[in-house]
């Protein structure tokens, strides 16, 4: 499996400058590859394959008045800008002819330098490395300093190097994990338990115990629409409108690293207490077109479920999602009688056939748990996980023994 292990970076000046320049070059390499597949398709011509864009839009261009400056970077950078615009048009085919799963995606479409977000990526035969000193020593850019905040368990195959919106660097590594070596980390457990997601509480467990929700963009939006206003505010294209934006993006950050952290927290816990997890497989695009779709972005239950999944599949558990159509609410937990549907205001309810008083989440819990056939000991159960992205785990502690934290 593979997963990413991020890490905050904090280059300097003329480190900033050589990572500006790095991602201006791949930006306008990408973009050429672009236009060059669209023209070809205009013409009416097949398009180039990614040996030709490769000659003509880095070999040749280098020689070039107008674009000498590409040799001032990592040739390696630019050869996976070509990478990532031949799989977005892989991707936009594969989405047309329904071979790729998810909804449907639009052609590749030019990046901008005014894009919050912009990233360069580092292969082994870049010759990067990690010294003595715990810096990030990439070509062209110098040794970079990180702040370490784990321990790297095996050696990354590719880092790559991401600005985002609040003008944060981060290095994002690639490690290939072993399943069998990463399930002995955790404890052993017969335990299971079914989850119910909500609102009011962020989750509801089988075994009665509930976790407020942390609500944190609600919390934060305050302080959100104060420097929103002084944005809005700022000239356009001055230089105090640009320190506005940055102060907004990094508002907007500390929510999202708040929740992120708090999905990691709540996931761990969860993923090493129990050999068996059930959790309904909700609609959140439907749910995010109600009247309650604020807080339904704000609880952010899909990268809950996403980190439930690979956690679930690294560390050897079980994941049961039931269908989203199952009355888990209606049904009386004790005796299976379905009672009806009830509106969101009734949160405890008397079973009209045998009489027991219900906690509507912790019932709804339970019901997630006896569906998903979790309801006896899961210990031993088989487990094959599919094919798991490169995921970006966790900032700080995740909860697991590990060695001491050490660059």
């Amino acid at each position: 499996m593979q997963f990413r292990y991020s890490f905050r970076l904090y280059p300097d000046t003329g480190q900033q400058r050589a990572l500006a320049r790095a991602f201006g070059c791949a930006r306008v390499v990408f973009n050429d590859a672009v236009r060059a597949r669209e023209d070809a398709r205009k013409a009416g011509q097949p398009f180039p394959t990614a040996g030709e864009l490769s000659t003509r839009l880095i070999t040749q261009a280098k020689r070039t008045v107008g674009r000498s400056w590409l040799g001032e970077v990592s040739a390696v950078v630019l050869q996976q800008s070509l990478r990532d615009a031949e799989t977005a048009y892989r991707n936009f085919f594969g989405s047309l002819k329904g071979a790729r799963k998810g909804p449907k995606i639009g052609p590749p479409r030019f990046k901008s330098r005014k894009d919050a977000r912009q990233s360069i990526r580092f292969t082994a035969n870049a010759r990067w490395n990690i010294t003595e000193s715990g810096r990030l020593n990439l070509p062209k850019i110098g040794a970079v300093k990180v702040k370490w905040s784990r321990t790297l368990p095996t050696t990354p195959s590719s880092v790559t190097v991401v600005k985002d919106a609040g003008g944060r660097y981060f290095a994002s590594f690639v490690i290939d994990t072993d399943p069998a070596a990463d399930a002995t980390r955790m404890p052993e457990t017969d335990q299971t338990i079914g989850i119910d997601l909500g609102l009011t509480h962020f989750v509801a467990l089988s075994d009665g115990e509930k976790i407020d929700s942390p609500r944190f963009l609600r919390r934060a939006e305050k302080k959100l629409k104060k420097a929103q206003r002084e944005l809005s505010r700022k000239q356009k294209g001055s230089k105090n409108r640009e320190k506005a934006r940055l102060k907004v993006a990094r508002a907007h950050a500390q929510v999202t690293d708040a929740r992120r952290e708090f999905h990691h927290q709540l996931s761990t816990k969860l993923i090493s207490e129990n050999q068996g997890i059930a959790v309904e497989d909700l609609s959140v695009a439907g749910l995010a077109r109600t009247r309650l779709a604020k807080s339904v972005h704000d609880a952010g239950w899909a990268s809950f479920i996403s980190m439930l999944e690979y956690k679930a599949a690294r560390y050897g558990r079980t994941l049961v999602k039931i269908g989203r159509f199952t009355p888990t609410s209606q049904t009386c937990s004790t005796c299976g009688v379905k009672d009806g549907p009830k509106p969101l205001t009734v949160r405890e309810w008397t079973c009209t056939a045998c009489g027991t008083v219900h906690d509507r989440d912790t019932n709804a819990a339970i019901n997630v748990k006896k569906a998903a056939g979790l309801a006896v000991p899961a210990c031993g159960a088989p487990v094959r996980p599919g094919a798991i992205p490169a995921q970006r785990e966790e900032t700080g502690s995740h909860g697991f023994p590990t060695e001491p934290r050490a660059a």
